[in-house]
Protein backbone atom coordinates (compact mmCIF):
# COMPACT_ATOMS: atom_id res chain seq x y z
CA UNK A 1 0.00 0.00 0.00
CA UNK A 2 1.45 3.31 -1.36
CA UNK A 3 0.38 6.63 0.80
CA UNK A 4 1.00 9.94 -0.81
CA UNK A 5 1.20 13.02 0.24
CA UNK A 6 0.84 15.63 -2.13
CA UNK A 7 0.43 19.92 -1.71
CA UNK A 8 -1.81 21.44 -4.33
CA UNK A 9 -0.77 24.90 -5.34
CA UNK A 10 -2.26 27.65 -3.29
CA UNK A 11 -2.29 25.67 0.21
CA UNK A 12 0.18 27.35 2.23
CA UNK A 13 0.02 30.75 3.73
CA UNK A 14 3.22 32.78 4.23
CA UNK A 15 5.71 32.45 6.62
CA UNK A 16 7.47 34.49 9.22
CA UNK A 17 10.96 35.32 8.90
CA UNK A 18 11.27 33.80 12.30
CA UNK A 19 10.84 30.23 10.56
CA UNK A 20 13.11 30.40 7.80
CA UNK A 21 15.95 32.23 8.67
CA UNK A 22 18.41 32.79 11.71
CA UNK A 23 20.86 35.81 12.59
CA UNK A 24 24.16 35.88 11.23
CA UNK A 25 26.50 35.87 14.78
CA UNK A 26 23.15 34.48 17.26
CA UNK A 27 23.48 31.04 17.68
CA UNK A 28 24.22 28.04 19.97
CA UNK A 29 27.48 26.72 20.95
CA UNK A 30 28.53 23.17 21.67
CA UNK A 31 30.34 22.53 25.76
CA UNK A 32 31.64 19.60 26.51
CA UNK A 33 33.71 17.90 29.85
CA UNK A 34 34.44 14.98 31.70
CA UNK A 35 33.49 13.74 35.15
CA UNK A 36 32.48 11.37 37.45
CA UNK A 37 29.21 9.71 38.26
CA UNK A 38 28.85 8.13 41.57
CA UNK A 39 26.22 6.39 43.83
CA UNK A 40 25.55 3.40 41.43
CA UNK A 41 24.37 0.36 42.66
CA UNK A 42 27.32 -1.75 41.70
CA UNK A 43 26.78 -0.71 38.01
CA UNK A 44 29.98 1.39 37.35
CA UNK A 45 32.83 0.83 36.08
CA UNK A 46 34.93 -2.29 36.44
CA UNK A 47 38.49 -2.57 37.84
CA UNK A 48 40.08 -2.70 34.19
CA UNK A 49 38.63 0.77 33.40
CA UNK A 50 41.81 2.93 34.57
CA UNK A 51 41.25 6.46 34.34
CA UNK A 52 37.92 6.23 36.43
CA UNK A 53 40.41 5.12 39.34
CA UNK A 54 42.77 7.50 38.55
CA UNK A 55 40.09 10.54 38.53
CA UNK A 56 38.67 9.28 41.34
CA UNK A 57 42.40 9.40 42.62
CA UNK A 58 42.99 12.73 41.80
CA UNK A 59 39.74 13.80 42.96
CA UNK A 60 39.96 12.76 46.72
CA UNK A 61 43.39 14.26 46.96
CA UNK A 62 42.23 17.44 46.15
CA UNK A 63 40.42 16.81 49.41
CA UNK A 64 42.72 15.88 51.30
CA UNK A 65 42.15 12.16 51.06
CA UNK A 66 45.88 10.71 49.55
CA UNK A 67 44.98 7.20 48.24
CA UNK A 68 46.29 5.69 45.10
CA UNK A 69 44.49 4.86 42.62
CA UNK A 70 45.08 0.40 42.86
CA UNK A 71 43.55 0.61 45.81
CA UNK A 72 40.26 2.00 44.76
CA UNK A 73 37.09 -0.49 43.32
CA UNK A 74 34.88 1.54 41.60
CA UNK A 75 32.06 -0.24 40.87
CA UNK A 76 29.59 2.50 42.32
CA UNK A 77 31.35 5.01 39.84
CA UNK A 78 31.68 5.83 36.49
CA UNK A 79 33.40 8.72 34.12
CA UNK A 80 31.26 10.18 31.70
CA UNK A 81 31.27 12.92 29.17
CA UNK A 82 29.23 15.69 29.76
CA UNK A 83 27.61 17.38 26.69
CA UNK A 84 25.59 20.87 26.95
CA UNK A 85 24.15 23.92 24.95
CA UNK A 86 25.15 27.05 25.40
CA UNK A 87 22.10 29.21 24.19
CA UNK A 88 22.76 32.56 22.35
CA UNK A 89 23.27 35.47 25.28
CA UNK A 90 22.83 33.26 28.34
CA UNK A 91 24.31 35.49 31.27
CA UNK A 92 26.19 33.99 34.31
CA UNK A 93 23.46 32.27 36.53
CA UNK A 94 21.61 30.60 33.74
CA UNK A 95 20.46 27.18 34.05
CA UNK A 96 20.78 24.80 31.28
CA UNK A 97 20.37 20.62 30.90
CA UNK A 98 23.04 18.53 30.45
CA UNK A 99 23.72 15.11 29.11
CA UNK A 100 25.56 12.66 30.90
CA UNK A 101 27.09 9.31 28.93
CA UNK A 102 29.05 6.49 30.20
CA UNK A 103 32.63 5.95 28.30
CA UNK A 104 34.11 3.30 30.44
CA UNK A 105 32.19 -0.17 30.83
CA UNK A 106 29.96 0.77 33.60
CA UNK A 107 26.16 -0.93 32.67
CA UNK A 108 23.32 1.33 34.55
CA UNK A 109 23.69 5.43 35.59
CA UNK A 110 20.26 4.91 37.18
CA UNK A 111 20.49 6.60 40.37
CA UNK A 112 24.28 8.23 39.59
CA UNK A 113 25.01 12.06 41.04
CA UNK A 114 27.25 13.75 38.31
CA UNK A 115 30.24 15.47 40.69
CA UNK A 116 31.29 19.19 39.83
CA UNK A 117 32.32 19.18 36.20
CA UNK A 118 33.82 21.78 34.12
CA UNK A 119 32.33 22.51 30.67
CA UNK A 120 34.44 23.77 28.45
CA UNK A 121 33.45 25.41 24.68
CA UNK A 122 36.34 24.90 21.57
CA UNK A 123 38.16 28.02 22.62
CA UNK A 124 39.02 25.95 25.65
CA UNK A 125 37.31 28.38 28.23
CA UNK A 126 34.98 26.96 30.52
CA UNK A 127 31.31 28.79 30.47
CA UNK A 128 29.34 26.26 32.37
CA UNK A 129 29.60 24.00 35.56
CA UNK A 130 27.65 21.05 36.23
CA UNK A 131 26.45 19.00 38.98
CA UNK A 132 23.09 16.91 40.17
CA UNK A 133 21.30 14.09 39.79
CA UNK A 134 21.32 11.66 36.55
CA UNK A 135 18.09 10.82 35.45
CA UNK A 136 18.07 7.87 32.62
CA UNK A 137 15.25 7.20 30.34
CA UNK A 138 15.54 3.57 30.42
CA UNK A 139 16.47 0.75 33.27
CA UNK A 140 18.08 -2.56 33.43
CA UNK A 141 15.81 -5.64 35.73
CA UNK A 142 16.97 -9.15 36.55
CA UNK A 143 20.51 -10.56 35.83
CA UNK A 144 22.05 -12.81 33.51
CA UNK A 145 19.36 -14.78 30.87
CA UNK A 146 16.59 -13.42 33.08
CA UNK A 147 18.02 -9.64 32.68
CA UNK A 148 15.77 -7.42 30.80
CA UNK A 149 17.19 -3.52 29.51
CA UNK A 150 14.45 -1.04 28.27
CA UNK A 151 15.76 1.68 26.15
CA UNK A 152 19.57 3.23 27.12
CA UNK A 153 20.23 3.15 30.79
CA UNK A 154 23.90 4.18 29.99
CA UNK A 155 23.10 8.01 28.77
CA UNK A 156 21.37 10.46 31.25
CA UNK A 157 20.02 13.67 31.53
CA UNK A 158 20.76 16.20 34.19
CA UNK A 159 17.57 19.06 34.25
CA UNK A 160 19.08 22.75 34.70
CA UNK A 161 22.48 20.86 36.07
CA UNK A 162 24.72 23.36 34.65
CA UNK A 163 24.94 27.14 35.77
CA UNK A 164 26.37 29.31 33.15
CA UNK A 165 29.25 30.85 34.83
CA UNK A 166 30.98 33.09 31.71
CA UNK A 167 28.53 35.19 29.03
CA UNK A 168 28.15 33.10 25.75
CA UNK A 169 30.24 34.27 22.34
CA UNK A 170 27.56 35.41 21.08
CA UNK A 171 27.89 38.13 18.76
CA UNK A 172 25.08 41.03 18.97
CA UNK A 173 23.96 43.02 15.66
CA UNK A 174 24.53 46.67 15.33
CA UNK A 175 24.25 48.47 11.97
CA UNK A 176 23.89 45.76 10.01
CA UNK A 177 21.65 42.23 10.57
CA UNK A 178 22.95 39.54 8.06
CA UNK A 179 19.53 36.85 7.78
CA UNK A 180 20.92 33.25 6.97
CA UNK A 181 18.57 31.03 5.28
CA UNK A 182 17.87 27.62 6.76
CA UNK A 183 17.01 26.34 3.16
CA UNK A 184 18.90 28.14 0.53
CA UNK A 185 17.00 29.16 -2.15
CA UNK A 186 17.65 32.22 -4.35
CA UNK A 187 13.85 32.85 -5.40
CA UNK A 188 12.81 33.02 -1.34
CA UNK A 189 16.14 35.58 -0.64
CA UNK A 190 14.91 37.54 -3.51
CA UNK A 191 11.38 37.76 -1.92
CA UNK A 192 12.25 38.18 1.36
CA UNK A 193 14.78 41.28 0.33
CA UNK A 194 11.63 42.54 -1.54
CA UNK A 195 9.66 42.38 2.12
CA UNK A 196 11.77 44.05 4.18
CA UNK A 197 12.39 46.93 1.22
CA UNK A 198 8.73 47.52 1.42
CA UNK A 199 8.12 47.55 5.29
CA UNK A 200 11.48 49.56 6.30
CA UNK A 201 13.14 50.89 2.87
CA UNK A 202 10.73 54.22 2.69
CA UNK A 203 13.56 56.36 1.88
CA UNK A 204 16.02 54.03 -0.04
CA UNK A 205 16.74 50.26 -0.03
CA UNK A 206 17.93 48.60 3.21
CA UNK A 207 18.28 44.92 2.14
CA UNK A 208 19.29 43.02 -0.74
CA UNK A 209 20.22 39.72 -1.30
CA UNK A 210 23.87 38.42 -1.35
CA UNK A 211 23.06 35.13 -2.68
CA UNK A 212 20.89 32.63 -2.05
CA UNK A 213 21.47 31.66 1.79
CA UNK A 214 22.46 35.79 2.96
CA UNK A 215 20.59 38.55 2.94
CA UNK A 216 22.16 41.97 4.04
CA UNK A 217 19.83 44.25 5.81
CA UNK A 218 20.98 48.14 6.87
CA UNK A 219 19.53 49.28 9.88
CA UNK A 220 17.46 51.99 9.41
CA UNK A 221 18.40 55.49 11.47
CA UNK A 222 15.15 55.32 13.45
CA UNK A 223 15.96 51.84 15.05
CA UNK A 224 19.36 51.55 15.23
CA UNK A 225 19.06 52.08 19.11
CA UNK A 226 16.16 49.51 19.44
CA UNK A 227 17.76 46.98 17.23
CA UNK A 228 15.91 43.95 19.80
CA UNK A 229 12.42 45.36 18.23
CA UNK A 230 13.95 46.14 14.78
CA UNK A 231 15.03 41.98 14.81
CA UNK A 232 11.38 41.49 16.27
CA UNK A 233 9.77 43.54 13.63
CA UNK A 234 12.05 41.52 11.14
CA UNK A 235 11.04 38.08 12.02
CA UNK A 236 7.53 38.45 11.69
CA UNK A 237 7.02 39.39 8.49
CA UNK A 238 5.66 36.98 6.16
CA UNK A 239 7.13 35.32 2.65
CA UNK A 240 6.05 33.04 0.26
CA UNK A 241 8.40 30.32 0.18
CA UNK A 242 9.60 28.83 -3.26
CA UNK A 243 10.88 25.35 -3.36
CA UNK A 244 12.14 23.27 -6.07
CA UNK A 245 10.08 20.20 -7.08
CA UNK A 246 10.72 17.28 -5.23
CA UNK A 247 9.39 13.49 -4.72
CA UNK A 248 10.84 11.71 -1.43
CA UNK A 249 9.85 7.94 -1.27
CA UNK A 250 10.62 5.34 1.58
CA UNK A 251 10.72 2.15 -0.06
CA UNK A 252 10.35 0.64 4.01
CA UNK A 253 7.23 2.08 4.05
CA UNK A 254 5.54 2.99 0.86
CA UNK A 255 5.66 6.28 1.51
CA UNK A 256 5.42 9.23 -1.08
CA UNK A 257 6.22 12.67 -0.44
CA UNK A 258 5.92 15.15 -3.31
CA UNK A 259 5.82 19.45 -3.77
CA UNK A 260 2.98 21.23 -5.50
CA UNK A 261 4.82 21.90 -8.66
CA UNK A 262 5.78 18.19 -10.03
CA UNK A 263 5.29 17.32 -13.19
CA UNK A 264 5.39 14.26 -15.86
CA UNK A 265 6.10 14.55 -19.35
CA UNK A 266 2.92 12.59 -21.45
CA UNK A 267 3.76 8.95 -21.23
CA UNK A 268 2.54 5.40 -21.81
CA UNK A 269 3.59 2.88 -18.64
CA UNK A 270 2.48 -0.82 -19.19
CA UNK A 271 2.41 -2.82 -15.97
CA UNK A 272 2.26 -6.63 -15.84
CA UNK A 273 3.18 -9.81 -13.34
CA UNK A 274 4.45 -13.02 -14.35
CA UNK A 275 3.55 -15.62 -10.93
CA UNK A 276 5.35 -19.21 -11.19
CA UNK A 277 4.78 -21.66 -8.43
CA UNK A 278 6.36 -24.50 -8.23
CA UNK A 279 4.98 -27.65 -5.59
CA UNK A 280 6.77 -30.34 -4.99
CA UNK A 281 4.61 -33.12 -3.31
CA UNK A 282 6.04 -36.76 -1.57
CA UNK A 283 4.48 -40.09 -2.56
CA UNK A 284 4.91 -43.13 -1.07
CA UNK A 285 5.33 -46.62 -2.95
CA UNK A 286 4.11 -49.42 -0.82
CA UNK A 287 5.38 -52.99 -2.37
CA UNK A 288 2.62 -55.44 -1.98
CA UNK A 289 2.57 -58.53 0.74
CA UNK A 290 5.37 -60.81 0.42
CA UNK A 291 6.93 -59.14 -2.31
CA UNK A 292 11.10 -58.13 -2.51
CA UNK A 293 10.40 -54.74 -3.19
CA UNK A 294 11.06 -51.80 -1.00
CA UNK A 295 9.09 -48.78 0.26
CA UNK A 296 10.39 -45.57 -1.39
CA UNK A 297 9.45 -42.35 -1.51
CA UNK A 298 8.91 -40.70 -5.09
CA UNK A 299 8.50 -36.34 -5.02
CA UNK A 300 6.33 -35.46 -7.51
CA UNK A 301 6.65 -31.78 -8.78
CA UNK A 302 4.11 -29.41 -10.54
CA UNK A 303 5.11 -26.75 -12.10
CA UNK A 304 1.89 -23.93 -12.67
CA UNK A 305 3.35 -20.57 -14.67
CA UNK A 306 0.70 -17.45 -14.63
CA UNK A 307 0.90 -14.61 -16.31
CA UNK A 308 -1.51 -12.17 -15.79
CA UNK A 309 -2.50 -9.47 -18.36
CA UNK A 310 -0.56 -5.93 -19.08
CA UNK A 311 -2.35 -3.11 -17.93
CA UNK A 312 -2.24 0.54 -19.39
CA UNK A 313 -1.50 3.21 -18.03
CA UNK A 314 -1.75 6.67 -19.83
CA UNK A 315 -0.81 10.12 -18.60
CA UNK A 316 -1.81 13.31 -20.72
CA UNK A 317 0.24 16.33 -21.00
CA UNK A 318 0.18 18.56 -17.60
CA UNK A 319 -0.30 15.28 -15.13
CA UNK A 320 1.27 14.99 -11.76
CA UNK A 321 2.69 12.40 -9.86
CA UNK A 322 -0.43 12.10 -7.64
CA UNK A 323 -2.23 11.57 -10.92
CA UNK A 324 -0.02 8.58 -11.45
CA UNK A 325 0.09 7.37 -8.36
CA UNK A 326 -3.18 6.96 -7.97
CA UNK A 327 -3.45 5.55 -11.46
CA UNK A 328 -0.98 2.55 -10.32
CA UNK A 329 -2.65 1.96 -7.37
CA UNK A 330 -5.89 1.33 -9.43
CA UNK A 331 -4.30 -1.04 -11.10
CA UNK A 332 -3.02 -3.47 -8.29
CA UNK A 333 0.50 -1.53 -8.24
CA UNK A 334 2.35 -2.05 -5.67
CA UNK A 335 4.43 0.37 -3.18
CA UNK A 336 7.49 -1.07 -4.53
CA UNK A 337 6.46 -1.29 -8.10
CA UNK A 338 5.66 2.34 -7.85
CA UNK A 339 8.58 3.45 -6.32
CA UNK A 340 10.48 1.29 -9.11
CA UNK A 341 8.33 3.17 -11.85
CA UNK A 342 9.13 7.12 -10.49
CA UNK A 343 12.69 5.94 -10.61
CA UNK A 344 12.47 4.61 -14.15
CA UNK A 345 10.62 7.73 -15.51
CA UNK A 346 13.56 10.10 -14.01
CA UNK A 347 16.26 7.88 -15.60
CA UNK A 348 13.49 8.22 -19.00
CA UNK A 349 14.11 12.10 -18.23
CA UNK A 350 9.49 12.57 -18.10
CA UNK A 351 10.10 13.70 -14.48
CA UNK A 352 10.88 16.74 -14.18
CA UNK A 353 11.39 16.68 -10.32
CA UNK A 354 14.13 15.67 -7.72
CA UNK A 355 13.88 12.32 -6.82
CA UNK A 356 15.34 11.30 -3.39
CA UNK A 357 15.27 7.84 -1.99
CA UNK A 358 15.32 7.52 2.27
Amino acid sequence: MALCLGFAAGLFAATRLKDLVSIEGVRENQLVGYGIVVGLNKTGDKAQTVFTTQSLANMLEKMGVAITSTAIKVANTASVIVTATLPPFAQPGTRIDVTAAAIGDATNLQGGLLLLTSLRAVNGQIYAIAQGAVVTGGFVAGRGGTGQTVNHPTVGRVPNGASVERVAPSVEPTSHLRLQLRNEDFATASRIAAVVNKEFGAAKTVAHAENSALIDVETPPDWKTRMTEFIAAVEELRVEVDAPARIVVNERTGTIVMGKDVRIAPIAILHGNLSVEIQTRLQVSQPGPASQGKTEVIPEVTVTARDEPTKNVVLKQGATVEELVRALTAIGSSARDIIAILQNLKVAGALDAELEVI
